[in-house]
């Protein structure tokens, strides 16, 4: 399960923003599973790739539903500044939305597995 702040949930459902910026101690995500985002359903991971902050473009941080890089960088350093400074790696995860079908098309959430909570 991936979460998000609820000003992006318009976005992701119009398939706008497809892209988030983690910090995590290690890869939580593989491409190709699938997940949920509360607020606008399912998704499956196209790409987790690791990333260097200071090395974002204002092209990276489009997809991610920032204008520039630094609008980026700042929204991270807000949501992560003692994972920050604990040095955490940053994982950039793509994502396309997918129909409830492929996970079971149930209409329930999904439980969060041990790799995906954070």
């Amino acid at each position: 399960m991936l979460l998000f702040k609820k000003r992006f949930l318009d976005a992701i459902r119009r398939g706008e923003k497809t892209q988030t910026v983690r910090l995590w101690p290690y890869r939580r995500m593989r491409v190709g599973q699938r997940s949920y985002i509360p607020g606008a359903g399912y998704i499956r991971v196209t790409a987790v790739d690791e990333v260097r902050l200071d090395e974002l473009t204002d092209a990276d941080a489009l997809p991610d539903g920032f204008g520039t890089a630094d609008a980026l960088r700042a929204e991270l350093a807000a949501l992560y500044g003692d994972r920050l400074a604990d040095g955490y790696r940053a994982y950039r995860v793509r994502f396309e939305l997918s129909d409830g079908r492929e996970v079971g098309g149930d209409g329930q959430e999904p439980q969060m597995n041990a790799d995906e909570r954070g």
